[in-house]
C-alpha cells in the first residue's frame, strides 16, 4: 500500500509539473515581450538588449517574440519609471536602464520614481569598467591636468556615471570637471570629443576596444580614469578610481559608487510578477547566456564580453545597497548636489 501510495505521490508531481509548463506555454506561446532600452543606439546598453531579443525567446516556453525599442530620456530613468509604474506586471515587459539607478535611488535623485529592490532584477550579462577621457588635442592628458584645468565633459543625464563620476570627483579630488549635458548616448558624447565641443566623454572599456579600436592604436585619446576596483591588464598606467581617494572616509564613497560597474549591462521587468513567470524569465536568461552557442558567437563578433550573474544573486546585490549607512548617502548627496 505504501509502494502505492508513494508511486501516486510521484505522478501527481509529475501532472502538477506538465500542467504548470503547460500552462507557461500556453500563456506565451503567440505573444511579445517587450524590452525597453533606456538609452539611444549606439552604445552598449543596445547592443546587449538587441542581441538578447534575437536570442532569449527560443529559452521561454511558447518561444514569444521579444521586441526590442528605445526608451530613452532622462538617464534611462523615463523606461525604469515606466517599468516600475505602467508596464504589464505580466511577463511581458523588460528593460535594461543605467546601472546606476540603485545607487541614484538611494542618493535621492531627482526624477525618480521607482525603488530598485522592488524591480524583478532577471540577469547580467557582464559587469562594465566605464572609462574617462579626453581626445588627443585636449589640454587634459591626464587626471592630474583635470585638477589644475577646467575640462568639459559630456553628460548623457543624471542617472548615468558620466554625470555622477565628474561630480564626485570634482568633489573629492579637487577635479575641474565642467559636466555639459543634453547628449542622448555615449555615441553622442564621443562623437561630440572628437568634434571638439567638449574635451571629455565617457564609455566602457570593451565599447572602446570594440568599436575605435584606431583610437587606441593611434593614441587618439588620453584615458584619464578606470571606473573599477582594480586597473584591468589592458591598462596597466591608467589609475582606478579607487586609487584617488585621499583618505578611508572617501575610499567608501568610491567604493559604493563603483558598485555599478558590477550591475554593468543587467535586465529588469516590472514589481511583483507572478513567481512562476520569475522564474521561467530567470531560467531562460541563464540558459541562453551559458548554454546558446549563437548568443554567445554573437557577442565574440561585436567584441562584447559576457560575465552572466543570475537574477536572484542580482537581487541580493541591489538590496545590500539600500542598506548603505545614511551619514554616507547624505556625504555623497551633497558632493553630487
Amino acid at each position: 500500500m505504501s509502494k502505492l501510495k508513494a508511486v501516486a505521490s510521484a505522478a501527481a508531481m509529475l501532472l502538477a509539473g506538465c500542467q504548470f509548463a503547460q500552462a507557461q506555454e500556453d500563456f506565451y506561446k503567440g505573444r511579445t515581450i517587450n524590452l525597453y532600452i533606456g538609452f539611444a543606439p549606439g552604445g552598449s546598453y543596445d547592443l546587449y538588449a538587441r542581441t538578447l531579443a534575437r536570442h532569449l525567446g527560443k529559452h521561454i516556453p511558447g518561444a514569444p517574440t521579444i521586441v526590442a525599442q528605445t526608451m530613452q530620456g532622462a538617464g534611462s530613468f523615463r523606461a525604469a519609471n515606466y517599468l516600475y509604474s505602467v508596464a504589464p506586471r505580466d511577463g511581458t515587459a523588460m528593460g535594461t536602464v543605467s546601472q546606476a539607478i540603485a545607487l541614484e535611488e538611494a542618493l535621492g535623485s531627482q526624477g525618480i520614481m521607482f525603488k530598485s529592490s522592488e524591480f524583478t532584477w532577471i540577469g547580467r550579462s557582464t559587469n562594465i569598467t566605464e572609462l574617462m577621457m579626453t581626445w588627443h588635442t585636449s589640454g587634459t592628458r591626464t587626471f592630474k591636468d583635470a585638477l589644475t584645468r577646467e575640462t568639459p565633459i559630456a553628460s548623457t543625464g543624471p542617472g548615468s556615471p558620466s554625470e555622477g563620476w565628474p561630480r564626485l570627483l570634482n568633489g573629492l579630488a579637487n577635479a575641474r570637471f565642467k559636466i555639459i549635458a543634453g547628449y542622448q548616448a555615449s555615441a553622442n558624447a564621443l562623437l561630440a570629443m572628437e568634434r571638439g565641443e567638449v574635451d571629455a566623454a565617457f564609455t566602457s572599456w570593451d565599447t572602446l576596444s570594440a568599436s575605435k579600436p584606431e583610437w587606441l592604436e593611434n593614441k587618439r585619446v588620453n584615458i584619464l580614469v578606470q571606473f573599477n576596483t582594480k586597473r584591468l591588464a589592458a591598462l596597466p598606467d591608467t589609475p582606478s578610481v579607487i586609487e584617488l581617494a585621499a583618505n578611508p572616509d572617501d575610499k567608501r564613497i568610491l567604493d559604493f559608487y563603483v558598485t555599478g560597474a558590477e550591475v554593468g549591462r543587467s535586465f529588469i521587468a516590472p514589481p511583483n510578477l507572478p513567481a512562476e513567470r520569475a522564474r521561467l524569465l530567470r531560467e531562460a536568461f541563464m540558459k541562453m547566456s551559458t548554454q546558446d552557442a549563437e548568443y554567445r558567437a554573437e557577442l565574440e563578433r561585436a567584441k562584447a564580453p559576457l560575465n552572466p550573474m543570475s537574477g536572484e544573486e542580482l537581487q541580493r546585490m541591489i538590496a545590500g545597497i539600500a542598506t548603505t549607512p545614511p551619514a554616507l548617502i547624505e556625504r555623497m548627496r551633497k558632493i553630487l548636489e
